[in-house]
């Protein structure tokens, strides 16, 4: 929090500060101006800030003079001091080379200040050196020792091509740019050659003077000693000031500090005649006898540029792969591309701020340069794995996204293919929906097996930032296209794999509806190929989340399957694989068939009514017990009409017994049977009033007469035949003796209750039936056919007329009795003939 206070007090004591100095300045016209980076220039009175141009965004900084700073100085140092900022600038703006700061917009003055743009600037010298440096400022010895070979570079340019000294080399006028490239800054007193008239250089001398401000003049502590001793001003005056510069980068401050004092100057410049250094630990040994040449009192002594730079203290690997990388633009292809590849093995030994901010500016460069991509990108990806999130995105990222849209030359997909892991760890997650799965789509398309390989083989690591539609329009159809297409073998059973891997983030219709049928169209047949379908089956089962249904597996996945079992070329741990399969789907279908078959059963059962003859049945059944305890249900019905016989019970012939139904009931009366108290009286009575109310106008089937009979009280016996309605079989002498005369039945009731002993009887004529035990035969009349009655019976349902058959009596009777007394039912024969 108090870091947030802290960013929030500067930013708008920034704000408040260029609000107040630079509105009526035309530099705020074309940039944005932000916050304040550094200070630079003499006394640092320069302060220097982020920015860009409104209209191309394009990076800039800006450098802003503001004139209340003077406002203590006399009138005369005010002006002359102004006017040497103005000339600085002024100077600074013509001058273009490498080692020079660049200036983007020219100087601008207003009534409160003067401001220009130049390339985007990380620091002066002054504010990277010394005890009280931030360690994210603080230079490493790599960086010093290319900075200070940029130096040589810019000073050369300056004394022989420009013909200018400096004058004014010291920390504050060396600025650092955003690539940590070392410039030349802070013109404000330098000396254009003015050639004598015979044509030699010359440089007029200005002599320093105490009645102008001292920051209006050459600092002293940078000021060569010829100068105050000979007089003399030439360009090896600015090799002591540079002499000045190496010391006070490693020791953090001037040789000697000088302010205003001339007469010290002096002094100390004949203690330099004397070659009397002050101490130096902290420069590095092999540089510290160059460095006392470059301070010689003498000028003419102290070594020169190019030879400066032969001298072991620059000769590091990292030092000349950075002035390399200084001088590439002079370079051909074929000698970029040696260097490049030479360049993975140099990275790594260099600070990562080295790599992120000097070499990788340069790799970027070659972008705009095709068959340079190949060489340049693996360099750009190696920083990347040593570069943060967000080092990545504010340094490569940007550059990368027109890579990525090239396919050409076919290297880059590849590179990207073997580095994609990289690019997913440090891309934020929309950037590769936009960039990285274009690039993957244009992978799969390619014709290069060893990318498609890469591609697949990387796909599913990222499966989760593919969004559902993209995943069913762009991959899956690729991947489909090309394992069906390829001609490769690798390349297809990759294709595999990558879908088996991706059907956890796929839900289960579009593997039912994508995935396996797409399997089935592979033409394919080698164990590889075998095997990676396999594997999908098997993920598809037993996966919770997607799961193969019971149809699916029984009418396309068992029958598709059986024939790769016997595809030549398998192993037997192939083959012992695909049958296990086989087996495990079915026997997953013949567990969920028997569950399901078993649910049905249950739910036909549970929702069927019971009529009341089960009802009745299943009480009697419950109170019907043997002896032992044991229900005599199933007893009961077996033997519930074996007590009825007609006639001689051998030789009888029966029709086949229809099933029993509560509604298909024989009436009987009360006068012809004697029926005993029930044991249940409170079922048997409702179920004889139920009875005696409910059937009187009962219909009586075409089939014979149902088993269960019941009494009517009518003295008539009424079949149960729902064809024929109201047939009642009346017989005035069956109310005494217990017999009934087969003439007297009605000729159409579809079938005869034969009720009689076992033996016979001749009471009252031929063709008696005997009631005695309770044992029930359907027998169709003598003389009537079955089909014959069945006919007029459905004739009378469809209202046409029709004669019925006529009775052909048989001199024989249809069951012989005898004269023997009949008895009347017991108790137990009514109860087990309602039953």
């Amino acid at each position: 929090m108090d870091m947030i206070n802290k960013f929030y007090s500067s930013a708008v004591q920034t704000v408040s500060t260029l609000s107040g100095v630079l509105p009526g300045n035309n530099v705020t016209r074309e940039y944005e101006v932000l916050e304040q980076v550094c200070t630079a220039g003499v006394g640092l009175m320069w302060k220097v800030y982020n920015g860009h141009k409104k209209s191309t965004k394009q990076e800039v900084s800006v450098f802003v003079f503001e004139k209340k700073s003077l406002e203590r100085w006399s009138k005369d140092d005010r002006e002359t001091m102004l006017e040497t900022l103005r000339r600085g600038v002024q100077q600074l703006t013509k001058i273009r080379h490498p080692h020079v700061l660049t200036v983007q917009h020219p100087l601008e003055e207003s009534r409160d200040s003067l401001a220009f743009a130049t390339e985007p600037v990380f620091a002066s010298l002054a504010n990277v050196v010394g005890d009280n440096v931030r360690s994210e400022k603080k230079l490493y010895d790599v960086e010093i020792r290319h900075g200070l070979l940029q130096l040589f570079d810019g000073l050369q340019f300056l004394h022989q091509d420009a013909k200018i000294v400096h004058r004014n080399i010291s920390a504050e006028t060396i600025v650092i740019n955003k690539n940590r490239s070392w410039k030349l800054f802070g013109f404000d007193f330098c000396i254009a050659n003015q050639p004598a008239t015979d044509g030699t250089p010359h440089w007029p001398f200005r002599e320093y003077t105490t009645s102008l401000h001292v920051l209006a003049q050459p600092s002293l502590e940078y000021t060569a000693p010829e100068l105050a001793l000979n007089s003399v001003n030439t360009p090896d005056s600015d090799l002591f000031s540079l002499g000045v510069l190496i010391f006070t980068t490693y020791a953090g401050k001037p040789l000697k500090m000088f302010g205003s004092d001339y007469s010290s100057f002096r002094r100390y410049a004949n203690d330099l005649n004397q070659r009397k250094y002050p101490p130096m630990n902290a420069v590095p040994s092999e540089l510290t006898e160059s460095l006392k040449a470059l301070l010689h009192p003498s000028a003419s002594l102290r070594p020169k540029l190019h030879e400066l730079k032969q001298i072991t203290y620059f000769q590091d690997v990292g030092v000349k792969t950075l002035s390399y990388l200084d001088s590439l633009y002079q370079w051909d292809n074929l000698q970029k591309s040696k260097f490049y590849k030479g360049l993975p093995q140099i990275i790594p030994t260099l600070p990562h701020r080295v790599n992120l901010h000097s070499i990788l500016p340069y790799l970027v460069k070659e972008f705009v340069n095709s068959p340079m991509i190949p060489f340049v990108l693996p360099n750009v990806l190696l920083i990347a794995e040593m570069s943060s999130q967000r080092e990545y995105c504010d340094h490569i990222l940007p550059h990368l996204k027109p890579i990525f849209k090239l396919t050409d030359p076919i290297q880059i997909l590849l590179i990207f293919m073997q580095k994609m892991d990289l690019l997913l760890k440090l891309t934020p997650a929309e950037e590769v929906k936009q960039s990285v799965l274009p690039l993957l789509y244009r992978s799969l398309e390619c014709d290069m097996p060893q990318i498609q390989d890469l591609c697949l083989a990387v796909l599913p690591t990222f499966s989760t930032l593919i969004d559902y539609n993209a995943m069913k329009n762009s991959v899956l159809p690729r991947i489909k296209k090309l394992c069906l297409q390829s001609s490769n073998v690798s390349v297809k059973v990759n294709c595999l794999i990558s879908i088996g891997k991706l059907l956890e983030n796929l839900d289960k219709w579009l593997v039912l509806d994508e995935i396996l049928p797409f399997l089935q169209q592979i033409q394919s047949r080698e164990p590889a190929i075998i095997m990676g379908i396999i594997g999908i089956y098997k993920i598809a089962m037993t996966n919770t989340k997607l799961g193969i249904t019971k149809d699916v597996m029984a009418h396309k996945c068992i029958p598709y399957l059986v024939p790769l079992s016997v595809e030549n070329g398998l192993t037997i741990a192939q083959f012992n694989t695909i049958i296990a399969l086989i087996k495990e789907m079915l026997g997953r279908v013949e567990q969920e068939q028997r569950e399901k078959l078993q649910q049905l059963s249950t739910i036909q059962r549970d929702n069927k009514p019971k009529d009341a003859s089960e009802i009745l049945a299943n009480e009697l059944e419950s109170s019907t017990l043997s002896p032992n305890g044991a229900s005599n249900g199933n007893k009961i019905n077996d033997d519930m009409f074996s007590g009825f016989t007609v006639g001689q019970p051998k030789t009888t012939t029966t029709a086949p017994i229809a099933p029993v139904k509560a509604r298909e009931q024989l009436k009987i009366s009360h006068n012809t049977i004697s029926a005993a108290p029930s044991p249940r009286p409170d079922i048997l009575s409702s179920m004889m009033q139920s009875n005696l109310t409910g059937l009187g106008t009962t219909a009586v089937a075409a089939s014979p007469v149902p088993a269960s009979t019941q009494m009517q009280s009518n003295n008539g016996w009424h079949s149960a035949n729902p064809l024929v309605m109201n047939h009642q079989l009346t017989s005035p002498q069956a109310s005494n003796n217990n017999t009934f005369s087969l003439d007297d039945l009605d000729p159409f009731a579809g079938g005869r209750v034969a009720v009689g002993a076992p033996k016979p009887s001749n009471t009252n004529g031929a063709n008696m039936y005997t009631l005695q035990q309770p044992t029930v035969n359907y027998i169709y009349p003598t003389g009537y056919s079955l089909n014959s009655i069945q006919q007029h019976q459905q004739q009378q349902l469809l209202g046409k007329p029709s004669q019925a058959p006529t009775l052909q009596p048989q001199t024989q009777p249809l069951l012989p009795t005898d004269n023997q007394n009949l008895n009347a039912l017991s108790q137990q024969d009514i109860l087990n003939f309602l039953n």
